[in-house]
């Protein structure tokens, strides 16, 4: 299966960014702009991701948001895979947000 990879320091600003992690993940700490799909439900969910653009990947490490890119380029949507995830994005300084009202963090 096709899985494309980009570096999460060099995800462009403007992009749609999907989240596939688990919903106590999400909340301890996500990209301002992404967008909450945990990885069981996106088969069920993935109508409410745009069609013609591409869509990055991102879970806590890369293996789940991996195994989302795959499926998604396998039904025909541009998916392309944050390596590392989301330990790469704090660890790039890259920006974050907590809905639990605490500093964020990656969980």
């Amino acid at each position: 299966m096709n899985v494309p990879e980009i570096e999460a320091g060099a995800v462009p600003e403007d992009v749609f960014l999907l989240d596939v992690r688990e919903p106590d993940e999400w909340l301890a700490g996500h990209a301002p702009t992404a967008v909450h799909i945990p990885l069981g439900m996106l088969q069920q969910r993935v109508d409410e991701l745009p069609a013609g653009v591409p869509v990055y990947v991102v879970c806590k490490v890369g293996g789940r948001s991996a195994s989302a890119t795959a499926w998604l380029n396998h039904v025909g949507r541009e998916a392309v895979n944050v390596g590392g995830g989301m330990q790469s994005w704090a660890a790039a300084g890259r920006p974050m947000v907590a809905d639990h009202g605490g500093r964020p963090f990656v969980a």
